[in-house]
């Protein structure tokens, strides 16, 4: 950790070169004796990174960034903010705390906040970030947690876990037992040192391995941003509860949280229709639940088909995705172009044997414009194309 990088003179010459080319500000060397042209560069790219991810830390002085990696792998305020309102408790240990952005969140809600990161330099970055930032209430201890819990009797309201892959497990299905740490294999040992244990994962962790490899999970939060589903978030107690708590968050959105039970999830049963005059596409989140016939009962909305995941109604109602109104609906045929009347889609396809590609290039349509085209699978089978608006 380079302290000289925080100098005036040398933030002044970052922030002037905030728009040059990376490559092209490398090829220039360092003007400062004290600082290397790579040390200049990771600053200058973690400015860059941290402008709509972390802007906090982007708009702080003297902050000083870890390589692209790390910033690549930490959470972005607005998750990490959703974390901290979600976890019970006054303390709580950060076992993977990594660039410290989860850490200091938890400690805007939390008495004491200990974080714990097996990498020298970005456990010393972060612990003196946080003191530059003002947050005070977080202990910083550079090692691995496992063996930090194996050697202490603390005990904590939460403890938080962001286990990352192992190298040798990459391209596999991903299950928690190839991360690091491996949250099944130590799942008794952290239990005992808390009273719940909080992992993040991957959207690519399927939920029902989740649920059979952690075993216990209470809760699980579907956390998307703008309709990206960023990460899940999985509340594992002592006991087995009879049923899990699903949370669908789609955060920066005017979409409230919505709530149920896998349990009501499993028994719900679809209610299927043709194309009516609205139609609902379930944003991300939703979508990763996998709740699609809860989705028809809760709502009381029809479903298009049972692969299709799309919806439709008579009467407008405030849905958790994107609505539209319908327009037409053509019977997919080889002479389908003769009847579409623009240039210019939107193309969705759901349960559809042709991909959106193929689609324009088949019949010559561009991306954008007013018009959305659905193309997808009724309950019948038969292929339908979906002509609408936005609402």
């Amino acid at each position: 950790m380079n302290l000289a990088i925080v100098q005036p003179k040398v933030q002044a010459y970052l922030e002037k070169h905030s728009t040059t080319p990376l490559h092209t500000f490398i090829l220039k060397g360092s003007p400062f004796k004290d600082i290397t042209i790579q040390e200049l560069a990771q600053q200058l790219d973690g400015l860059r990174r941290t402008k709509k991810k972390l802007p906090l830390w982007h708009r702080t002085k003297g902050i000083l960034f870890p390589p692209k990696l790390n910033l690549e792998q930490t959470s972005s305020e607005v998750t990490a903010h959703y974390k901290a309102s979600i976890m019970e408790g006054s303390t709580l240990l950060d076992g993977t705390g990594g660039f410290g952005i989860d850490a200091y969140y938890f400690a805007q809600k939390k008495d004491e906040v200990t974080h714990i990161e097996k990498n020298e330099k970005l456990s010393a970055l972060a612990k003196r970030n946080a003191a530059l930032l003002g947050q005070s209430n977080i202990q910083f201890i550079q090692g691995d947690t496992i063996e930090y819990l194996s050697s202490q009797n603390t005990f904590y309201d939460c403890i938080y876990l962001d286990p990352g892959r192992r190298l040798d497990s990459m391209g596999k299905v991903f299950m928690l037992k190839d991360c690091l740490p491996n949250v099944p294999l130590y799942k008794q040992l952290l239990l005992s040192h808390c009273t719940y244990l909080w992992i993040k994962t991957a959207p690519l962790l399927d939920i029902t391995a989740g649920i059979k490899e952690l075993e216990t999970v209470e809760e699980i939060h579907i956390v998307a941003v703008n309709n990206e589903v960023k990460e899940l978030l999985w509340k594992v107690g002592n006991v087995q509860k009879s049923d899990v708590k699903v949370a669908v968050v789609n955060l920066e959105s005017k979409q409230p949280a919505i709530t149920f039970t896998l349990d009501t999830a499993q028994n719900a049963e679809a209610h299927y229709a043709n194309p009516k005059k609205y139609l609902y596409e379930p944003n991300a989140a939703l979508l990763k639940s996998g709740a699609f016939n809860w989705v028809s009962q809760y709502f009381k909305i029809d479903k298009l088909g049972e692969h299709s995941h799309l919806y439709t109604s008579d009467e407008l109602i405030t849905f958790p995705g994107r609505t539209f109104e319908i327009n037409k609906v053509l019977p997919y045929k080889k002479n389908i172009s003769k009847e579409l009347d623009f240039e210019k889609a939107n193309i969705t396809t759901r349960n559809f044997p042709i991909t959106v590609d193929r689609l324009r290039k088949k019949l010559k349509i561009k991306d954008g414009g007013d018009v959305y085209a659905f193309f997808t699978t009724l309950e019948n089978g038969n292929l339908v194309v979906l002509i609408c608006k936005k609402k």
